[in-house]
């Protein structure tokens, strides 16, 4: 299932704000969180610039939270 929801937790952010930022329903994103729906990759870059980690954090590949250095395509000044 990935870490979504511990993340977003983890933040403090209720599922209503993210599915906000990620322009999706909450009950989308509940879907997402609890293995019901797989999260399409371009959601899954966005939760990750969202919470400055990496996707393999996020899908469970690594415990190093930090991100890897991002390429241009996903700068700060570029975010999409």
């Amino acid at each position: 299932n990935g870490r979504w929801k511990d993340i977003r937790e983890d933040r403090d952010m209720k599922q209503t704000e993210l599915a906000q930022r990620l322009h999706i329903k909450q009950n989308t994103l509940s879907q997402y969180e609890n293995g019901l729906r797989e999260m399409p990759f371009d959601m899954l870059i966005q939760t990750a610039l969202i919470f400055d980690t990496s996707t393999d954090y996020i899908l469970g590949l690594t415990d190093e939270k930090t991100p890897y250095k991002r390429s241009q395509r996903y700068s700060p000044s570029n975010p999409k």
